[in-house]
């Protein structure tokens, strides 16, 4: 039997009259004039009851009621009285009189108020619990159920089989560092935890079940940046039989579905696509926030011979690039603003910003407003006027530097920037960024290294430049990318086993270690593997977006802190020698030298 007959957010004028029975958390307790007030709190809102003291005996227990005491509540529902209809309450219209009220268990007074804004997330995150009761929290997980239990329901819809993969996986080179897991029973030897179900959702499609997903938990063991968490969550998708195209037009309308169920909002269709070296060469970046209505403008071509070295290295360089932002009425941006743009660029790597402001157009040099001006010709300030599109009041910032650092700086400052300054447009601006490189080099080990992941396959036509120019070799990989958030990543993958071999060669893994990593993807490809490709979502950025949070930690429940600790339960925590002893594990007391 029910405690309850109803919830305190369903209260409305349809029950006055009617006697209900609530439970829940007191919110706030009021004391006016010998008349308490408290503002019952449930999942699905606030109540506000009042205990009179005709009633003797819910008087009393409502005088020893204090915040978050947990209580009982059996009233009469009554119109609230003229002028005190609160329209921010779903429950406004109404309130309880009560006629008992029953003490289910007292609390200890919280370390903060639940509706304190200006919470640290360090208070927050100890006392997650009390800080999930929160009417924001309370609506961010809500509207993660949502999300989840929409995506549930086009995906079954659309043939789709939700299977379980393994947890206890096998260390695999797939790229960020895996959590490992010692083996008691086989001494000396680990599992790892998956950092996603790739390899399995792939043997799925070879064993034939042709459309897969799973809304599943993914770990990598990463140094922790702002909005990184070491288990995170994936809406993880896989498909036989359908190319690039077909997989991208169902999945953004899985996306459209996701919006439309859950807030309401309806997406583009179909999304807009742009060529991955054009995302780069415009925005800077891989991923860019289309609601800032800004792009970069070549001009490494024009610096080759300008006589100021920040410009004309890089110009001349192999790999290098300039280019140029110009912010609209940006010439108003303080000296001081200029600084804090150079310092945040700085923390990225940058050298520094060099800029132009222009005052007056048609005056040169002389309408401009730089302290490197000095080194432009007239026709070399014509080409960057002409080249950036800047009018009076613009601001120009320059980035010169190899191209992928003065992409990366360039990319972060306009998106800064355009916040900033109020350019960035209301509304949800999606797209598919596709055509990206298979192989990225990395100077440090002299090596190519898979740029999503080995499994990824190469454009047609391009199987030939695998092995003999990498550079050269584009993938079938696409990104769908939400106002500057990658929200999702895939690609169609290699079904054929001597291309996988061609592709393990290209990033030097060798026969051995083919066979010891993958050999049993490897053997599967044998028996018959159907073309297939597939994406995953990353869900908690999805959802954050979505709630409008500002992190990803305000839609998990129990999230980990950025130095990957649980602050609620104490994780990690040491474990007893006894423990150790039968994982076959002695720890190091003095650091490898």
């Amino acid at each position: 039997m029910s405690m309850r007959t109803h919830y305190c957010g369903e209260l409305s004028a349809a029950l006055v009259g009617k006697t209900v029975t609530l439970a829940g958390w007191a919110h706030r307790r009021r004391d006016h004039g010998g008349v308490i007030f408290i503002d019952l709190r449930d999942r699905e809102g606030l109540a506000q009851v009042v205990c009179d003291p005709d009633r003797e005996a819910a008087f009393d227990n409502a005088n020893r009621v204090r915040s978050e005491f947990v209580l009982r509540i059996t009233g009469l529902v009554r119109a609230r009285p003229a002028g005190t209809v609160n329209p921010n309450l779903r429950s406004g219209e109404v309130e309880v009189l009560a006629h008992e009220v029953e003490i289910l268990n007292p609390a200890a007074t919280p370390p903060f108020q639940l509706d304190d804004e200006n919470l640290s997330e360090t208070v927050r995150l100890e006392h997650r619990i009390l800080d999930l009761r929160r009417e924001q929290m309370q609506k961010n997980l809500r509207l993660r159920h949502a999300a989840a239990r929409a995506a549930r329901s086009f995906l079954d819809g659309h043939g789709f089989v939700d299977i379980e993969t393994p947890v206890l996986y096998k260390s695999t080179p797939e790229g960020a560092r895996e959590f490992l897991v010692p083996s008691r029973i086989n001494d000396g030897q680990f599992y790892a935890l998956p950092q996603s179900p790739q390899l399995f959702k792939q043997m799925l499609m070879i064993a034939g079940f042709d459309r897969y997903y799973q809304i599943v938990k993914c770990f990598r063991d990463e140094d922790l940046r702002a909005d990184r968490q070491p288990e995170f969550t994936q809406i993880d998708v896989e498909t036989s039989f359908l190319g690039e195209e077909a997989i991208r037009a169902l999945m953004e309308a899985l996306a459209r579905h996701l919006f439309k169920e859950v807030l309401g909002v309806a997406l583009p269709d179909p999304f807009p696509v742009m060529a991955y070296e054009d995302a780069m060469r415009d925005y800077g970046v891989d991923k860019p926030d289309l609601r800032i209505p800004l792009k970069l403008a070549e001009l490494t071509d024009v610096m080759k011979d300008v006589d100021f070295k920040v410009f004309s290295g890089p110009a001349n360089a192999a790999g290098g690039r300039v280019a140029a932002l110009c912010v609209p009425g940006g010439a108003s941006i303080s000296r001081s603003e200029i600084d804090s743009y150079t310092e945040y660029l700085r923390g990225l790597g940058a050298k520094g910003l060099a800029w132009i402001k222009v005052n007056e157009i048609g005056k040169g040099a002389e309408g401009l407003q730089s302290p490197i001006v000095k080194f432009f010709s007239s026709a070399l300030v014509d080409q960057v006027l002409s080249r950036t599109g800047a009018r009076a009041g613009d601001i120009i910032f320059f980035g010169a530097d190899k191209a992928e650092a003065c992409n990366a700086h360039l990319g972060a400052l306009r998106q800064k920037v355009g916040h900033d300054r109020g350019l960035a447009e209301q509304g949800w601006r999606p797209l598919w960024v596709v055509d990206f490189p298979m192989f990225e080099y990395d100077a440090d080990s002299k090596e190519w290294k898979a740029r999503h992941h080995p499994f990824t396959s190469p454009k047609d036509g391009h199987e030939a430049f695998i092995e003999s120019a990498p550079e050269k070799a584009y993938a079938k990989a696409y990104d769908m990318v939400l106002n500057g958030w990658e929200i999702a990543g895939g690609s169609v993958r290699i079904h054929r086993q001597e291309i996988q071999e061609k592709v393990f060669n290209s990033l030097k893994i060798s026969k051995d270690d083919q066979r010891a990593k993958f050999g049993f993807l490897l053997d599967a490809l044998q028996y018959g593997a159907p073309p297939h490709g597939g994406i995953a979502f990353g869900f908690d950025r999805l959802v954050a977006l979505m709630a409008g949070a500002e992190a990803i930690r305000d839609v998990i429940a129990f999230p980990k802190t950025q130095r990957g600790q649980d602050l609620v339960t104490g994780a990690p925590s040491p474990v007893t020698e006894r423990q150790l002893r039968e994982l076959h594990i002695r720890l190091r007391n003095t650091p490898p030298q």
